[in-house]
């Protein structure tokens, strides 16, 4: 069914009663899609906010542009001047292309526990299972084949696309978005050695998470040993991520693909992960840190800022060398120590 605020799109002036900004040029130029800079046609919006993109941006055939005020004259086209193109545009897509709201009714093909709460408001798909207490707020929607475990709770207008699971007590606020292949409350791994031999040790927490979450494909997210696995408001995760049994997420925190974080592991607050970072368990990571890719976190971070850990790539041959003088590095630190402590005692270094 054709989107109808994508059909009738909205003029510039519109946009800019909805979300600000001062529009140059015709304000009833309409606007029906965003499309990049390159691809833009008739009726798309488009933005530019980095540098490195504005030289090749004079040829764009987009109907309308959105710039940083400092571009008022780059372009000839209608725009809208505005202090963050990037987030406005963000705004303008999801006006244009909104999430569908849930068509309420349980699948016939869906299986419902005993005692199961689900929202008159609320979508269950085609092979469905929500397991005996579960409740499902209104205006959730439960794709096709999603398993909602026994006592798990989902909360109003989360979407839950085809074939995520929510096991057995775990808890999803509300607005929440849950991608395909995601399992949110699979046992933690926690193993006590007996001899060489490994006993499990059962993982009694849940997983509790916020509102306006949204987890991504495949990302895996343990629950707890005996408390919670925690995950606050306004969190994104990305896909393929690995989050261990009683972690903390604080809110707003964003974290990229594969990584992985450790069990009983604390994330602070707006924080950002690079991809295919990794932090070890039982550290604590403070509001306001930011991680680089590939990086490896060993230690607790008390102070906000951005961390990096990773040696930059070269051609295998230098990297080899490289490699092979790293190998002696302690080496060659006895070795300066020894230098420096014979000129502090004026020594000539053959004695």
């Amino acid at each position: 069914m054709p989107n109808p605020a994508q059909a009738e799109g909205f003029s510039l002036a519109e946009l800019a009663a909805r979300f600000g900004g001062e529009v140059a040029g015709p304000p009833e130029t309409r606007v029906r899609r965003v499309a990049t800079v390159a691809s833009a046609g008739a009726g798309d919006l488009t933005f530019l906010s980095n540098p490195k993109y504005f030289s090749g941006a004079g040829g764009t055939r987009a109907s309308a542009i959105l710039l940083p005020r400092s571009l008022r004259d780059a372009f000839s086209i209608p725009r809208i001047l505005c202090d963050d193109p990037y987030l406005y545009f963000a705004r303008v897509a999801a006006l244009l292309a909104p999430p569908r709201a849930a068509v309420p009714g349980v699948h016939a093909s869906a299986v419902v526990g005993a005692g199961a709460v689900i929202s008159p408001q609320a979508e269950v798909g085609p092979l469905a299972h929500v397991g005996a207490g579960a409740s499902i707020g209104p205006g959730a929607i439960i794709g096709a084949g999603c398993v909602v475990g026994e006592g798990a709770a989902i909360g109003a207008d989360s979407l839950l696309h085809p074939r995520a699971v929510v096991a057995a007590g775990c808890v999803l606020g509300a607005r929440a978005i849950v991608h395909s292949g995601a399992v949110i409350g699979a046992d933690g791994f926690g193993f006590a050695n007996d001899a060489g031999r490994w006993v499990k040790i059962p993982q009694t927490g849940r997983v509790v998470i916020g509102d306006d979450v949204e987890i991504g494909a495949n990302t895996t997210i343990d629950r707890g040993a005996l408390d919670d696995t925690v995950i606050e408001d306004g969190v994104k995760l990305d896909n393929q991520i690995q989050i261990g049994h009683n972690v903390h997420i604080g809110a707003h925190t964003a974290i990229a693909g594969c990584v992985a974080i450790a069990g009983s592991t604390r994330v602070g607050r707006r924080c950002t992960l690079a991809g295919a970072c990794a932090i070890v368990g039982h550290v604590t990571l403070a509001d306001d840190v930011h991680v680089s890719a590939a990086t490896l976190v060993t230690k607790s971070i008390s102070t906000p800022g951005t961390y990096t850990g990773v040696y930059p790539f070269e051609p295998h041959a230098k990297w080899s060398r490289t490699a092979a003088r790293l190998r002696r590095i302690e080496e060659l630190a006895e070795r300066v120590d020894a230098v420096e402590a014979r000129l502090k005692d004026k020594k000539p270094l053959g004695n």
